[in-house]
């Protein structure tokens, strides 16, 4: 549990460097985005390799209905992603896309994974998310939505969630981790 808890808390104290000590970040100017990026890649495997050696509690576990609920929360997700983007029309609506569909793709995956490990992950990512989105919102109060976007990455988005949700179902597969039903 303890390579989770420190991806978990590299993956946010990068993040959140930014916003928290900007005057620090501005002063570490292009090498400051390499530490951070390198910062952010060691929490990301500290993450994965700690959730896979991670053992807790178990509380529920995957049902037909939940990973059908969870498999439309993850096409949301990557559809959030996508439209962070590519700029779509929903992007003029919504400040933080991507941000909300990593809380969307957190709150699926707690649906489906009720063991303390995934409550540390996935409970942990939602939390950064949710901070991440007030430390923007206060730090850059006024928003300016993106200009019009053509109806072609409107369609584009939508092919990309679709080809990217085929790839992680066959990435989950190959793990191990069957997403479907």
């Amino acid at each position: 549990m303890t390579n989770l808890i420190l991806g978990l808390i590299l993956w946010s104290g990068f993040h959140l460097f930014k916003r928290l000590a900007p005057d620090a970040r501005a002063r570490s100017g292009m090498r400051g985005k390499g530490f951070a990026a390198i910062g952010i890649l060691a929490g990301l495997v500290l993450m994965i390799i700690g959730y896979r050696e991670a053992e807790g509690a178990f509380f529920w576990g995957r049902h037909p209905a939940t990973a059908g609920i969870n498999n439309l929360l993850m096409v949301l997700s990557v559809y959030l992603f996508a439209v962070s983007g590519m700029q779509t029309r929903l992007a003029r609506r919504m400040r933080h896309p991507m941000l909300a569909g990593v809380k969307v793709w957190a709150l699926g995956h707690l649906l489906v994974n009720g063991d303390v490990p995934s409550f540390v992950l996935f409970g942990g990512l939602l939390a950064w998310a949710v901070v991440q989105m007030i430390a923007i919102n206060r730090a850059e109060p006024n928003w300016t939505p993106p200009p019009p976007a053509p109806m072609s990455k409107e369609v584009i988005a939508v092919v990309a969630t679709v080809v990217v949700f085929g790839v992680i179902t066959v990435i989950h597969t190959w793990l191990g981790y069957y997403p479907f039903g």
